[in-house]
Formats: C-alpha cells, sequence, structure tokens
C-alpha cells in the first residue's frame, strides 16, 4: 500500500527542521487538556507524534482511497439538478466521508466540539499531501475554515450547533463573499440583509464562483447597514441550505472539476448573525485570510510535488537514442530546477503556517495573562510574527500558485507529446494549477499585500528569526543579495514618481525577498539534513544571479511600461 506522506521524507523532515514544540504547548494551553480528554497529548514529544500520526492517516487516505479516482472524478465532475441540488463525483463524496469518519474534516478545531485541535502546519500539510492527489478536492478539504471562522466569532450556542456537523463530514460549508460586480473588491458588495418584522435577518442577492456553493452551512458577506457603501456596512450571516437558496448555475471551469463552483440565487433567505455587525469583511474575512492563503500555498505545493514525480519517473524510464531521457543535461536542469523550486515552496509554505500559528497561540495566551508582568513580552511577541504573516503568507502563496504552474508546464515538457495526452496526469495538473495564481486573492495582488513589509525591512527581521542574528558573516552572498535588496528599495523610494515606480517595480522586489527567505530557510535545513545542502546550492546558484538581475531593472529606472504604455500597447481599433 502507498502513502503521500511516508514515500516524501521532505514533508516530515521541514515539520522536524521547524519545530513545533512551541506551538504546541501555545494550542494545548501547556498541556492542560490531557487532564480532560484521553487522547489530548501530555506533553510536546506526545504532541508532535499525533500530529505525524494524522498527517499520515491523510496520506494513507489519499494514496490509497481518493488519488486512484482522480482521473474519473476530474471527468464526472459535478452534476446541477432540476431541484437545484448538485450531485458529486464518487471520490469527492467518497473523500468527504472517509476525511470525516477520522476527525480529519476538524484538524484545528478544539477538542470540546470534536476537533483534533492540531496547528495550522498540520493543516497545511494535508493540503499539500489532499492537492498532490486531487488538487479539487482541497477546495472541500481545506473549507475547514467555515468551521474556524463560526469557532472564533459565533456565539456558543451556534458553535455547538453547526461545528460538530461539519467536522464529522455530515455537513459542508461554503464562504459566500464574492459577487458578478464585486470580485476582489470585497467593499462592493451589494447583497443585503435586513431583520423583518420578527427579528429574524433576511438575506437576498446573488453571489458568484462560490467554492461549494452547493454546501450545507453557507457564511454569507452581506450588506446589513445600507448607509455605509465601503467595508464597514458588512456583516457575516449564517444561512443553511434550503428552498430559500438556488444553485442556478455550475460553472465550466479548466480544472479542478472535482470543486463545484457556483453560481447562488438567496430569497429572503433566513439567517443567523455571526459575531457582530459591520465586521464582516474588516474583522472577520480579513482573519481568515492567513489561512485561506496558507491553503493554496499548500494545494499550489502539493500539484507541483505530483507535477515533478509524473516527469522524474517518466524521463527514468523513456529511452531515446539508446539511453533514458534523464541522462540529457538539459532535462537534468529542468527537472533539478522542478525539484529545489519544489522544496523552497515547501520550506516558506511550512514556515508561514508556523509563524500563523504562532501568532495565534501568542494571541491566546496574552489574553489569559492581561495584566500579569509576563504579559507585555508575550504581546510583543505576538506582534512580530503578526507583522511577519502579512509579508510571509502573501509570498507563501504567490510563490507556491507560480511554482504548480510551472512544474506542471515543467512536466509537460518532459513528456512531450506524452504530456499534452490525457493518457498522462500531467495536462490536468497544468489545468488544475492555473486557478492558484487567481482566487484567494490573484498573484499581482499577493505582491501588494507582501511589498509594504519589504520596503519596511522586514526581511532582516524574519532572516534573524530563521538564523538567529549575527548570520551575515558566515553568509557572505546573503549578506549582499540582502544590501542590493535594501539599496534597491530606497532607490524606489527616492523616485519622484515613487508611487508608480513603486507599483513597477515590487514583483521584483518581493522576488528578491523570497529568494532570501527561502535561502536562510535552505541553510537552516542543510545543517540538519544532507540532502539540502545540494538544493542551497543550486538555489544560490542559480536563484540569487536571477533575482539580482530583478534588481538591476529596478535600479535602472526605467518605467517604459507606464510611461510608454499606448505606445508599447496600442489599442486594438476594430474595422467599421
Amino acid at each position: 500500500m502507498g502513502n503521500f506522506y511516508r514515500d516524501n521524507k521532505d514533508i516530515e523532515n521541514v515539520i522536524d527542521l521547524l519545530d513545533l514544540s512551541e506551538v504546541a504547548t501555545l494550542l494545548e494551553e501547556d498541556f492542560r487538556f490531557a487532564k480532560e480528554y484521553d487522547f489530548a497529548p501530555k506533553d510536546a514529544a506526545d504532541a508532535i507524534d499525533n500530529y505525524k500520526r494524522a498527517i499520515d492517516l491523510c496520506g494513507d487516505i489519499m494514496a490509497n482511497r481518493i488519488a486512484p479516482l482522480a482521473e474519473e472524478t476530474d471527468l464526472v465532475g459535478n452534476t446541477l439538478n432540476e431541484d437545484g441540488s448538485v450531485t458529486r463525483a464518487p471520490g469527492m463524496k467518497l473523500a468527504i466521508e472517509l476525511f470525516g469518519k477520522t476527525g480529519l474534516m476538524g484538524v484545528t478545531i478544539p477538542y470540546y466540539l470534536g476537533g483534533l485541535n492540531m496547528p495550522c502546519t498540520v493543516l497545511t500539510a494535508c493540503n499539500d499531501i489532499v492537492s498532490r492527489g486531487d488538487a479539487g478536492l482541497m477546495n472541500l478539504f481545506g473549507l475547514q475554515g467555515i468551521a474556524e471562522t463560526i469557532n472564533w466569532f459565533a456565539d456558543e450556542d451556534i458553535k455547538k450547533e453547526y461545528v460538530p456537523r461539519l467536522v464529522t463530514g455530515e455537513w459542508t460549508g461554503a464562504m459566500v463573499l464574492t459577487e458578478p460586480d464585486a470580485g476582489s473588491d470585497l467593499q462592493s458588495v451589494k447583497t443585503s440583509a435586513h431583520l423583518d418584522e420578527n427579528g429574524v435577518w433576511r438575506v437576498n442577492g446573488v453571489k458568484r464562483f462560490i467554492t461549494n456553493g452547493c454546501g450545507e452551512v453557507l457564511l454569507v458577506l452581506a450588506r446589513t447597514e445600507p448607509e455605509f457603501s465601503d467595508g464597514r456596512g458588512l456583516s457575516c450571516l449564517l444561512v443553511e441550505k434550503g428552498p430559500w437558496v438556488k444553485v442556478r448555475r455550475l460553472e465550466n471551469k479548466l480544472g479542478i472539476h472535482g470543486s463545484p463552483t457556483c453560481e447562488m440565487v438567496f430569497t429572503d433567505a433566513p439567517a443567523k448573525l455571526i459575531g457582530l455587525r459591520k465586521r464582516g469583511l474588516i474583522t472577520y474575512v480579513m482573519a481568515l485570510m492567513n489561512g485561506a492563503r496558507m491553503g493554496i500555498a499548500a494545494q499550489g505545493t502539493g500539484i507541483a510535488e505530483a507535477a515533478y514525480r509524473a516527469a522524474r519517473d517518466y524521463a527514468a524510464s523513456r529511452k531515446q537514442f539508446g539511453v533514458t531521457i534523464d541522462t540529457f543535461p538539459a532535462l537534468r536542469e529542468l527537472m533539478a530546477t522542478m525539484s529545489v523550486e519544489l522544496q523552497a515552496s515547501r520550506l516558506l509554505t511550512y514556515y508561514s503556517a508556523k509563524s500563523v500559528d504562532l501568532e495565534a497561540g501568542l494571541g491566546r495566551k496574552f489574553e489569559m495573562l492581561k495584566g500579569s508582568p509576563e504579559a507585555p513580552a508575550v504581546r510583543a511577541r505576538m506582534k512580530k510574527y503578526a507583522a511577519f504573516n502579512k509579508m510571509l503568507t502573501p509570498m507563501a502563496k504567490y510563490y507556491g500558485s507560480e511554482l504548480s504552474m510551472r512544474n506542471a508546464q515543467g512536466a509537460i515538457s518532459v513528456l512531450g507529446g506524452s504530456g499534452f495526452m490525457k493518457d498522462y496526469p500531467c495536462e490536468r495538473y497544468l489545468r488544475d494549477s492555473r486557478i492558484t495564481t487567481i482566487y484567494e486573492g490573484t498573484s499581482q495582488l499577493q505582491v501588494v499585500a507582501a511589498i509594504a513589509g519589504v520596503t519596511g525591512g522586514l526581511v532582516h527581521d524574519v532572516i534573524d528569526d530563521i538564523l538567529g542574528e549575527g548570520w551575515a558573516q558566515a553568509h557572505p552572498r546573503m549578506a549582499k543579495l540582502l544590501a542590493d535588496l535594501d539599496a534597491a528599495v530606497e532607490f524606489v523610494k527616492g523616485r519622484e514618481d515613487a508611487k508608480t515606480y513603486h507599483d513597477l517595480s515590487a514583483r521584483k522586489l518581493v522576488d528578491a525577498a523570497i529568494a532570501l527567505v527561502v535561502a536562510a530557510l535552505f541553510v537552516k535545513a542543510a545543517e540538519k539534513f544532507d540532502y539540502k545542502k545540494a538544493a542551497l546550492e543550486f538555489w544560490l546558484n542559480n536563484e540569487f544571479p536571477r533575482v539580482r538581475g530583478e534588481l538591476e531593472k529596478v535600479m535602472s529606472g526605467y518605467a517604459g511600461a507606464a510611461a510608454d504604455f499606448e505606445t508599447l500597447a496600442p489599442a486594438v481599433v476594430l474595422a467599421d
């Protein structure tokens, strides 16, 4: 029997490298839950063992039950029935059932609501594995954020009514945000909610591109305060599936066919307010951003893993001119790049997930310690990781999603004409990968989210967090690139057209920042695992020159894409 965790030692190695002891101690509140629950860990080692067991179980289910059905799922997809219900592909139904029975649908949910009480880092590893087997399934498995949102912000009676049934897989959920005229600009949401004469909230409007909109528990972003036309007027409301919600269309998509993407109409749908009015976008949706980005970063990493394996296996068996094609230098370079960038994505994604866990855990600890002498130090560390996460999570999402496309393209290049055919899964990986650069914020928006941290000097602090202060003398190439990045940032800030030039330069600066953060992670990994030494050298000799070239472009001052846009990209004139 296969196992997508045991056959990929890199996942366990990265988890060991990051050392989740502090995360476990914070999450288990100094392991007090062991007195109440027999299955709760008694110490950090016990907790980490539990984490690995959960990931191992996920790897077993995916390798032996779900991945073999991925091709069928892609072909069958979802069916919209005449009554507005949706029939899922058999592989999706089985996955929800299996993950529900094992508790893996509630990885991050607390014990008392039926969950496993595990960190985001564990969910991230599971999402990585799930996506390797079937990227569309990750969109359903990863919707654990619905239960998390209810757990974080809803009243206790709502938590106890809905969360346990989401954890068991009896119900699934959807985050219902996007509208036909409000994609990334969620402040423009027009779906409305009002209190009727009986004090019941009623939701009316149309939502589009809703992942799993056919689910039973719908968290809807709606305008409860019509006097505000921006985000201040939006609240989060829970709507149950019923005759008041109609799925009127399933999108016919390029990829992730197992994940139903719905257009929905709400007609006086009864709803329950989650948390406070006016906080739907500003507080609650924004609180989901880190987790959502981690989910897609892991999804991209998992697709990249599947694509790399398909390329490597094929190249080792395919003969041309009397030798296997994995002996050709050009293909060796391509596959080495695919492998090292995959390792880079996993390091960046899991490290970012750990930072998310530390922010959350330290936040809970601060609340418990308020007023004590220890509280200020805990709060300071919490704020440090909160600042990190505003830069790291969009970096990880941007890098992982773009990598999924590069590796899928690389796999097709290795397989040649065979890769273009549906006889092999590579064309599916390419189709599935494309959406990862779009949903939960496009790659361009991830750059916008990350650039403030880069220009604010956070890269220095992150590298210090990874390697400790005083690392520069031992790693002069990193120190030199960091100095080049600092110089490029100052150059951009000093421009007369600073705003325009800042936007033109943002991707180049973020790419350089990612190269440095990943290099630091490779340095730390190489100290523990020999195979990472070659990966570190490859990264320094390939990625550093590339991003240095990007910084040279920044320092050139050339802004033709903005200044000469009409000449460079003339409008198309249609004939009469």
